[in-house]
């Protein structure tokens, strides 16, 4: 299977390409063959694609938002249309089953430009009267914005950080992840085509020295990070060096509560979503399932019945329910977690191996019971389709245990008992969070994490602030009061 694009990289409105650059090789994780072979942006490169977003976003920060909103809907338009195309190229990328690829990534993309394209033109000031003179107030775009995207959904996140700034008069550079660097390329010629001035989404590749050359560079005004927490703090303290505006959406290890009088089939359902969807690799899973003692049991027992039903096999078969992992070191490093919970005394109830499919990265869907709080599956992200189950007596005690932990980003309560659930998902020290159900992500809703899993939010409204500024202007409508 072969996914060349035409060039490595997508600059002023058309590919471009440098093979002094270092070569990336896209690897297809089901098989390990090599489909693409791409290159590194060059300095020269760099620095052509910052100067084309600068150039470009000047005329576009005064254009009409509404001008703006109908290209980004028409993209929109071009995504579904291209569906089928489009998410075979993501599980080409990704290794991801053609079954999430179809409804969960390229289709959320297109939400998101089709939501920032509704919600730019009622982005507006406000007057603030002071009796003789008044103020009004602007809401202004931040200029050339970085983009720097996780491999784990390329095309979405891309999507998700292109539409709130064009949307709101902004210019992007975008660095995909380079273990899965296709989308990012399809999403900027499908801009163009949409009718997006040349310049305003560039689409550089590389590795972290790249990453590096943009978030330093003086003429990028924010930057938008979705990645490891490690990764994170450089890039945030990089970007501080510059005042530069930061969004960061980091990792988690997030608590899954789930308490006695909640639908067992409901929870299962939902931990098995929370963990081994996309094979595990998603940063908002709630990789701690606490199951209150009542309900343990059966709840082990169901989980254990219906994981063992998974379909693992070929991503490109309709059938198929869960991929590989996305590369060779990445399985290498899940695998070492999982030998690391039998070593600790984790119970492991159903998988815990590798799955010989192919020459493929495939992990069986992996659960661990009667896990503590102290051991490193409990404290560290894995990644993987690896579930940890804790089990808990009393609410107090386990909104205890949910927070000790550095990370913040999601957390879910499964309960009967809706005051409960509300009460209990207070004081739960996260910024995303479910009420009976787990990992539903509408581009409508505000998505990003406390502590160490990140600061500012990306989609909703919320994005607005975190892509413009705020001018205040005073109106002085008399003489000046001067006491020289």
């Amino acid at each position: 299977m072969i996914a060349q694009p035409q060039a490595s990289h997508f600059i002023d409105g058309d590919y471009a390409e440098d093979a002094a650059g270092a070569e990336i090789a896209v690897i297809y994780p089901a098989t390990g063959e090599v489909i693409a072979r791409l290159h590194e942006a060059t300095p020269a490169l760099i620095d052509r694609a910052l100067a084309s977003a600068a150039r470009a976003q000047t005329a576009w920060a005064a254009t009409r938002p509404v001008d703006r909103a109908r290209i980004l809907r028409r993209a929109a338009d071009i995504i579904r249309d291209r569906g089928a195309a489009l998410a075979r190229l993501e599980t080409l990328d990704t290794g991801k089953p053609i079954q999430e690829t179809q409804v969960a990534d390229w289709p959320s993309g297109a939400d998101a430009l089709e939501y920032f394209a509704g919600l730019a033109p009622t982005v507006v000031g406000e007057t603030i009267p002071l009796g003789r003179d008044f103020v009004y107030t602007l809401r202004e775009p931040l200029g050339v914005c970085v983009g720097i995207g996780a491999w784990n959904y390329p095309s979405q996140i891309a999507c998700w950080k292109a539409a709130p700034a064009l949307s709101l008069g902004n210019a992007m550079v975008f660095k995909p992840s380079e273990v899965t660097p296709l989308g990012a390329l399809q999403l900027a010629e499908i801009l163009v085509e949409a009718g997006l001035p040349a310049g305003l989404f560039n689409v550089v590749q590389g590795r972290g020295a790249v990453g590096a050359a943009l978030v330093t560079d003086p003429r990028v005004a924010k930057v938008s990070l979705t990645g490891s927490v490690p990764t994170g703090r450089r890039v945030y303290a990089a970007a501080a060096e510059g005042m530069r505006h930061v969004t960061m959406e980091l990792g988690g290890k997030s608590p899954l509560i789930i308490f006695d009088d909640a639908s067992v089939e409901d929870a299962v359902g939902a931990a098995m979503l929370a963990n081994f969807y996309s094979a595990g690799q998603v940063c908002s899973n709630g990789t701690r399932v606490f199951v209150q003692k009542g309900i343990k049991d059966r709840f082990l027992a169901r989980l254990a019945d219906r994981t063992a039903a998974i379909t693992l096999g070929d991503p490109m078969d309709p059938a198929t329910q869960m991929g590989p992992l996305v590369s060779a070191v990445h399985l290498d490093k899940v695998m070492g977690y999982i030998a690391g919970a039998k070593a600790e005394g984790a119970r492991l109830v159903t998988g815990g191996d590798r799955a010989k499919l192919n020459a493929g990265f495939y992990v069986q869907p992996t659960v661990f019971a009667d896990v503590t709080d102290d051991m490193t599956l409990a404290r560290e992200e894995v990644f993987g389709p690896v579930m940890a189950v804790l089990d808990f007596d009393t609410e107090d005690e386990v909104i205890a245990r949910a927070n000790a932990t550095e990370y913040g980003l999601a957390a879910g309560v499964f309960t009967a008992d809706l005051v409960r659930g509300h009460r209990v998902i207070g004081q739960v020290q996260a910024g995303t969070c479910w009420v009976n159900a787990y990992n539903l992500t509408p581009v409508e809703v505000p998505f990003g994490g406390v502590k160490a899993s990140g600061v500012g939010r990306e989609n909703g409204h919320a994005a607005v602030q975190h892509y413009t500024q705020v001018k205040s202007v005073y109106v002085g409508m008399g003489p000046v009061d001067a006491p020289y």
